[in-house]
C-alpha cells in the first residue's frame, strides 16, 4: 500500500514533469501599445524556459477601381503604403527585441492581416499571448476573439497595463462542456506550478448540488496529476458570471483565470456569449482561453 508520504512524492513528481510550454507567440507592433503584451510574454517565456516568437504583421485594404487614371494614382499609393508597412515591421522588430530583452527570442514578419498571420504561425507555438481588442482595425492589430476561434492554440489575454501571471493561484472556470475540458488540459502547465487551484463553478440556485459534484470531480482528477486543486461553488445570474469569477480570483489572490471560450458563427463572424466576451475584452486579470 502506498503511504501518504509516497503519494505526496508522486504528486510532486507528476507536477514537476507535467506538460510544458516550450514556445510562445506574440504579435509585435511598432507603437508603445504592444509593450505591455511583449514584456509580459517575455517574462513568461523566461519563467517557463520557453522560446518567444515575435511576429510582425501588418497590411492594408486596397481599394479596387475601374478608372485607369485613378488606378495609376492608386498604384503609386499602394507602393508608398507598402514602403510604410516595411518600415513599420522593421520598427516592430526593434521594439520587440527591446521589450523582450533577456528571453530566448525569434523574429518573423509578413505583410498580412495580423490575426490570420498569427493563426498560421501558431503551428510553431504552444501558447499565444494577446491583448484585449484594440480600437485599431484588423489590418494593424490581431483581434483576440479571432485568435481564440481560429488559431487552435490557447490564448492568454493580458490586461492593459497588466503583467505576466505568476500563477501561484489559478481559477478554473468550470462548466460541463467540451470547451471547459479543453481549457483544463491547456492550462495544465500553469496548474501544475500553482500552489492553489480553485475549480470554480458558478450556477443558478437550483443547480448547486450538481455543480458541486462536477467541480469536486474535476478537482479530484487534477489532484491525481499532482495539482493542488479544490472546488468552489457559488451562484449568480448569467449576466454576472464574469464578475463572480473576478471576485473569486481577487479573494484568493489569483492572477490567472482559465476558461473555455464559447461562440458561434454568424455570417462568418464569431459572436460570443456574455462571459467569453467580457473576459476577452475586459479581463480582470490574465485570462487563458481555449476553444
Amino acid at each position: 500500500m502506498t503511504s501518504t508520504k509516497d503519494q505526496v512524492a508522486l504528486q510532486t513528481k507528476a507536477a514537476a514533469s507535467g506538460p510544458a510550454i516550450a514556445s510562445l507567440l506574440v504579435h509585435a507592433e511598432p507603437a508603445a501599445r504592444a509593450t505591455t503584451r511583449v514584456h509580459a510574454a517575455a517574462v513568461l517565456a523566461r519563467d517557463l524556459g520557453a522560446r518567444l516568437i515575435g511576429l510582425g504583421a501588418e497590411t492594408f485594404d486596397p481599394t479596387p477601381t475601374v478608372d485607369p487614371f485613378f488606378g495609376y494614382a492608386a498604384g503609386e499609393w499602394v507602393s508608398l503604403v507598402q514602403e510604410q508597412i516595411n518600415a513599420d515591421l522593421k520598427a516592430a522588430e526593434a521594439a520587440f527585441r527591446r521589450d523582450a530583452a533577456g528571453a530566448d527570442v525569434e523574429w518573423r514578419s509578413v505583410q498580412a492581416f495580423p490575426a490570420r498571420a498569427m493563426a498560421s504561425v501558431a503551428r510553431a507555438a504552444d501558447l499565444i499571448v494577446a491583448s484585449p481588442r484594440s480600437r485599431l482595425g484588423p489590418s494593424l492589430c490581431a483581434d483576440p476573439a479571432e485568435l481564440v476561434m481560429h488559431a487552435g492554440r490557447p490564448v492568454l489575454i493580458v490586461p492593459e497595463g497588466g503583467a505576466a501571471p505568476k500563477g501561484r493561484a489559478v481559477v478554473v472556470a468550470w462548466k460541463d462542456t467540451r470547451e471547459a475540458r479543453r481549457a483544463v488540459a491547456d492550462a495544465m502547465p500553469f496548474l501544475a506550478r500553482a500552489k492553489d487551484v480553485i475549480v470554480a463553478a458558478v450556477c443558478d440556485d437550483d443547480a448547486i448540488e450538481e455543480a458541486r459534484f462536477q467541480a469536486e470531480d474535476v478537482a479530484a482528477s487534477l489532484q491525481r496529476h499532482g495539482v493542488a486543486a479544490r472546488a468552489h461553488v457559488s451562484t449568480s445570474a448569467p449576466e454576472g458570471v464574469a464578475q463572480e469569477l473576478a471576485k473569486i480570483a481577487g479573494a484568493n489572490g489569483a492572477d490567472l483565470i482559465a476558461c473555455g471560450a464559447y461562440g458561434h458563427n454568424r455570417v462568418a463572424e464569431w459572436a460570443f456569449g456574455g462571459v467569453t466576451d467580457e473576459l476577452i475584452h475586459r479581463p480582470p486579470c490574465c485570462v487563458l482561453l481555449s476553444h
